[in-house]
């Protein structure tokens, strides 16, 4: 039985849905005011990775994930560039489907926008003020009442009265508690607005999630996902709203991914280790940075560095050198790998686990090469199968190999390579050594290995 790790609760559950046979599933996603870095990969690639596994496992999953579309940084960002806000969240929008779309990040089933579901928003806003759990204060913001919900804090494991301590209230705020946070902000001046009970203004980043996922999912749905840093305040606020306005229990499961580190060092802007997914692109290949981010099971630290990434390219070239130049064949005699590929994933989604399978499984397709080329090509599509769970494997692998390791030119192009291994052949049929490694040395100068096998030689770049 598939298990997951439940924040709320600490400890993995299995998965229990409320409706039977169906998944439900939200995930804060972007603020879209810039690039997406190797952080909003991960929990692209993490969700995206649970989303087909649920599928796999023939449950019906309607998946969320929202875009943030207005708030302060996209306000500020919009004035710096003396931008109109809609051309640069449109922008970032299309960057960020671009990059997901590279990663073999399947798109979302619905993905709702901050801006258009201000009825939503306005709508919960306007349940909270009349249920007491919000007020409008003197300075035309809306705030939330944290000391009216009795379970604030259950899912951070934080204590009220130290966070009271803790807290200051900044200037021009009219809060009641210093705990207490914004809904509704009043419009200010060369900001956009909507009209509200309250008068003109925007809603704060909290309630634009309880009012997308609620709509989109129900009162209460089964999962809700995001990175670490949300879990407190935004999933808490997140609960305190919509559980306050609607009454019911919003959510079952949470799931959070790790951080991502850069060489042992949090990524952070301030510190300068800070990596677009465009600039990590660059140098490596998207399906070699999808690969790297599953080599960590999804609630560690993801540490990256070169060397990681080089070590998830030296991984797909001995996964596709496997499949290479097996005749197509239907998925058979894999049965007792399925078990071991979902054993894995059901403990927790545990891809370091599920890859450690499909290395076995590799070098089971080459042991029997030698032996039964039809047994190899059939447990080759097995091997395909179970890594398009993950999103990996789908190429076809000679054009895979042939292909450079990164964006940097070798120099050499396919005819020129071929014409190479060629010119190689036929003087190791004349005999002539020295001319066969001499042409060896060039092609790997180029960054060209040869492996020389029964069927002839194949090439890959490095």
């Amino acid at each position: 039985m598939l298990e997951i790790y439940n924040t709320l609760t600490r400890r993995k559950e299995p998965l229990q849905t409320i409706e039977p046979g169906k998944v439900r599933m939200y995930v804060c996603g972007m603020t879209v005011y810039d690039l997406c870095h190797l952080g909003h990969a991960r929990v692209m690639v993490v969700f995206d990775v649970v989303t087909r596994y649920l599928r796999y496992r023939d449950y019906e999953v309607t998946y969320v994930r929202n875009v943030t579309d207005v708030d302060d940084k996209i306000i500020q960002r919009a004035n710096q560039n003396g931008e109109d806000i809609d051309a640069l969240t449109d922008r970032y929008i299309a960057a960020m489907h671009e990059d997901a779309d590279a990663l073999g990040v399947l798109r979302p089933d619905i993905e709702p926008r901050a801006t258009t579901s201000m009825d939503q928003i306005l709508d919960m806003v306007k349940a909270l003020v009349d249920k007491g759990y919000a007020y409008p204060a003197g300075n035309g913001d809306v705030y939330y009442r944290v000391a009216r919900f009795a379970g604030y804090g259950q899912l951070s494991g934080k204590n009220i009265a130290e966070l009271r301590a803790g807290e200051r209230v900044e200037v021009g705020e009219a809060k009641e508690d210093p705990l207490d946070f914004v809904l509704w902000k009043a419009a200010k001046p060369d900001e956009p607005a909507w009209d509200s009970p309250w008068g003109a203004g925007r809603p704060g980043w909290h309630i634009e999630c309880s009012a997308m996922s609620t709509h989109c999912l129900g009162d209460h749905f089964d999962i809700h996902g995001g990175g670490m840093d949300l879990q407190f305040p935004h999933h808490e606020n997140e609960i305190a709203q919509s559980e306050a306005a609607t009454g019911h229990k919003f959510v079952n499961v949470w799931m959070h991914n790790g951080f991502v580190r850069v060489d042992d060092e949090k990524m952070s802007k301030s510190l300068g280790n800070f990596f677009t997914i465009r600039e990590i692109m660059a140098r490596y290949r998207p399906e070699e940075i999808r690969y790297f981010i599953l080599t960590s099971q999804y609630r560690s630290p993801l540490n990256y560095s070169d060397v990681q990434l080089d070590n998830a390219r030296g991984a797909l070239q001995r996964f596709y050198t496997a499949l290479r130049g097996l005749p197509d064949a239907q998925a058979a005699g894999g049965e007792d790998w399925r078990e071991r590929f979902q054993a894995a994933m059901d403990d927790d989604f545990n891809t370091p686990e599920a890859l450690a399978v499909l290395f076995d499984l590799a070098r089971e397709i080459n042991r029997l090469r030698t032996e039964d080329l039809q047994k190899a090509a059939a447990l080759a599509a097995e091997l395909r199968a179970l890594a398009a769970v993950l999103g990996l494997l789908q190429e076809d692998p000679d054009a895979y190999l042939k292909a450079a390791g990164s964006q940097d030119e070798s120099g050499l192009a396919d005819a020129q390579i071929d014409d190479l291994i060629a010119r190689r052949k036929q003087a190791r049929v004349d005999k002539d050594w020295a001319e066969a490694d001499r042409i060896r040395d060039v092609l790997k100068e180029a960054g060209v290995v040869l492996e020389d096998g029964a069927g002839g030689t194949t090439w890959r770049r490095e």
